[in-house]
């Protein structure tokens, strides 16, 4: 499993906390040999739990995203002490874990998302139910047409290609901070970046290698 490590402390409780910066790295390290993990990158910050704006924390969910590894802490709380911060983190998609409960991650933020899911399962039921009544009092539902509609109109092609190069972008748009430093280390070639993104473990849009290709690409996207 590929991990970006992340380590917090607060300023008032890191002289006294039991689980300071070097605590935190035994934790992890522990874990790491425990389940075979191949560490990309380490981020460590001084932030108070209870703030979302951290700077590092930010790093390090940019650094999982753009290599698909998996954000790897200590301790639950060290990402967080309120629900709110954990369902944006969930919501972003970013993979993480914490040493002391590997669950975490399928199990803690799914209980704290649920009071956030709530309305919208609500939501959901009443569209359903309201649905099944009109279907019931003989309401035709939907285009009659069906993707003949879309075709015809050539939306549904034109949705697909928009969605497709909107992602493309996005992604672009991720690993030019990445491309961006691997220059100013001296790789300058399309190959010689090619050779660094795959040693480093990024990833294509398709999850793939990198060729000077698809660097070329990628560069021709962002016009760097």
């Amino acid at each position: 499993m590929k991990v970006v490590t992340y380590y917090r402390v607060s300023t008032a409780a890191q002289g006294r906390s039991g689980l300071g910066m070097e605590a935190q790295r035994e934790a992890v390290a522990r874990y790491c040999e425990v389940n075979g993990c191949k560490v990309l990158a380490e981020y460590e910050e001084v932030e108070s739990g209870k703030r979302s704006d951290r700077p590092e924390l930010a790093k390090a969910l940019h650094h999982a995203k753009v290599t698909g590894a998996t954000i790897l802490v200590a301790k639950m709380d060290r990402l967080a002490r309120n629900a709110a911060f954990l369902l944006t983190l969930r919501d972003s998609g970013a993979k993480f874990v914490a040493a002391d409960m590997p669950e975490a991650c399928h199990l803690t933020v799914g209980i704290l998302a649920l009071v956030a899911e709530q309305e919208r399962e609500a939501i959901s039921a009443r569209t359903k139910a309201a649905l099944k009544a009109a279907k019931a009092q003989g309401t035709r539902l939907g285009n009659p047409n069906g993707a003949k509609a879309l075709r015809r109109a050539g939306k549904g092609n034109q949705a697909a290609l928009k969605a497709i190069k909107s992602a493309a972008d996005a992604h672009a748009a991720d690993l030019l901070p990445v491309v961006e430093d691997l220059r100013a280390k001296g790789y300058h070639s399309l190959r010689q970046l090619a050779s660094a993104l795959n040693e480093r473990d990024f990833r294509t849009p398709r999850a793939g290698a990198w060729y000077p290709t698809s660097v070329r690409n990628l560069l021709a996207r962002v016009g760097a």
